[in-house]
């Protein structure tokens, strides 16, 4: 697996994966807590499409450097700025995935659309689950994600085993194998105990001045049953500063629609693609 050294006071090194090729670049940022790994059942299908697909590990997450600080979304963005720069990637279509979405978020509203061709949040955080006075409309206030950032910190083996069990479920059951909640928690293992708890807390960031008058095309990706992130708490609110993104609605999809719905999830992101 290649990487690249993100130079500093404490240097972080991020490790990726690139298929290659002169295709569309293809960018996906995984979610909490998972890895690059999380994108197994998504690499394929789009590398079959004649795409270049890049993953990444985010800081403190899977092999990548875990260093003690720099979990916040300014930093985050500038890695994922580093890393497009360090490829030199131009016309790529970024895909954030729940609190990827934000980075994506971050890095338009703090590089805009340069390199871009388009960008995709899929059962993103987006945008914003904060509740604020200038975001009234989220799911709870900051208090609550550091309650559960909390939660991790003083029992992380049982706080990953429910948040992925319920990860890849709605209201109406559990939508995966259980092998494949097992695959997810190997992958969460990795997670250092400072960047798990760390992250939890910035789930509240709010991104609406980020994606308001978007520069790029822009696809959302939510399952009706998510009860990580819900949709009416995020996808739903799309328009409020997106008036043009397309909105794919998968009915009764928990958090993990792109393992649980792969194929809709893999030919919702085909036809985006091959429309820019």
């Amino acid at each position: 697996m290649p990487e690249f050294t993100i130079p500093g006071d404490t240097p972080v090194t991020l490790h990726y994966t690139d298929s290659g090729g002169e295709g569309r670049p293809v960018v996906l940022i995984h979610g909490w807590p998972l890895s690059g790994r999380a994108w197994d059942a998504n690499v394929g299908a789009l590398t079959e499409l004649g795409h270049r697909v890049i993953t990444y590990d985010r800081r403190g997450f899977g092999q990548s450097s875990k260093p003690e600080d720099g979990y916040d979304y300014d930093t985050l963005a500038s890695d994922l700025n580093d890393l497009l720069t360090e490829l030199d990637l131009h016309r790529a279509i970024l895909v954030g995935f729940s609190m990827g979405a934000g980075e994506v978020a971050r890095y338009l509203g703090t590089y805009g659309g340069g390199r871009l061709a388009g960008a995709v949040l899929a059962a993103g955080i987006t945008p914003g689950l904060g509740i604020t006075d200038a975001n009234p409309n989220g799911a709870g206030p900051q208090e609550f994600f550091d309650g559960l950032a909390d939660q991790c910190a003083a029992d992380r083996e049982g706080f990953l085993d429910g948040f992925m069990h319920t990860f890849f479920s709605t209201p109406t059951g559990q939508k995966v194998p259980e092998e494949e909640v097992q695959k997810a928690l190997a992958i969460a293992a990795q997670g250092s105990h400072t960047a798990l708890p760390a992250c939890i807390r910035i789930w509240s960031t709010d991104f609406q001045e980020d994606l308001r008058d978007c520069p790029v095309p822009l696809l959302v990706i939510h399952g009706d049953g998510d009860q990580n992130v819900p949709f009416e708490k995020s996808a739903a609110r799309i328009h409020e500063y997106a008036p043009n993104a397309f909105l794919d609605r998968i009915p009764d999809g928990p958090h993990g629609i792109n393992v649980s719905d792969a194929d809709r999830f893999n030919a919702s992101l085909a036809y985006f693609i091959d429309r820019m």
